[in-house]
């Protein structure tokens, strides 16, 4: 893992999600590991790229499952403030769980150079699953952060890392592991 070619997707760390609309209360107990593994990202060179819905309120498919949630240009649509995005950063949004469907990610990911994604945030069976779908299916490496990523509940959480794991091959790692290899490949 080169940390030039080397991005952080952090998924859907917005206000609805970890204290609004659909908060998760175990999206809460991430942040802490989250903000370090980013603040250690941006020293050694490592892009932190924001995957953030953003929806279209009355239009957008996934709302009729999930209701009204981050709801394009709305408090619940913005990053919690524990994790703003910060100078040099990229945030991308989205309509779909995943960072990729119909965004512009895979182009600005080639532009930077990137070829592996280290994949955070919420929701570990859901978003956090659809992004790492669509990165393996370009192409690039996928690894996790475990303990930088949480779902509703423990087994969803547990069913989504197996499953990055056995069909997407993700790498899985924890914070403390990943700010290792940073400093290893400065």
């Amino acid at each position: 893992m080169e940390n030039v070619r080397t991005a952080i997707l952090v998924v859907d760390m917005l206000n609805d999600f970890v204290t609004g609309a659909l908060k998760c209360d175990r999206g809460l107990a991430v942040v802490p590991r989250l903000a370090r593994l980013s603040d250690a990202a941006r020293a050694h060179g490592v892009k932190v790229v924001y995957c953030n819905d953003a929806h279209v309120k009355g239009v957008d498919h996934e709302l009729k499952l999930w209701g009204d949630h981050a709801i394009a240009g709305t408090h619940g649509a913005q990053i919690i403030p524990e994790l703003a995005a910060k100078e040099g950063d990229y945030v991308v949004p989205k309509r779909r769980y995943s960072g990729f469907f119909r965004t512009d990610l895979d182009l600005l990911l080639r532009e930077l150079g990137v070829d592996t994604v280290i994949l955070t945030g919420l929701h570990t069976h859901m978003c956090v699953r659809h992004t790492a779908a669509d990165a393996y299916c370009l192409g690039y490496n996928v690894v996790v952060a475990k303990d930088a990523t949480d779902s509703f509940a423990e087994e969803d959480y547990v069913s989504g890392i197996k499953y990055l794991k056995e069909v997407y091959g993700a790498e899985v790692y924890s914070v403390d592991e990943l700010i290792e290899k940073f400093k290893a490949c400065k």
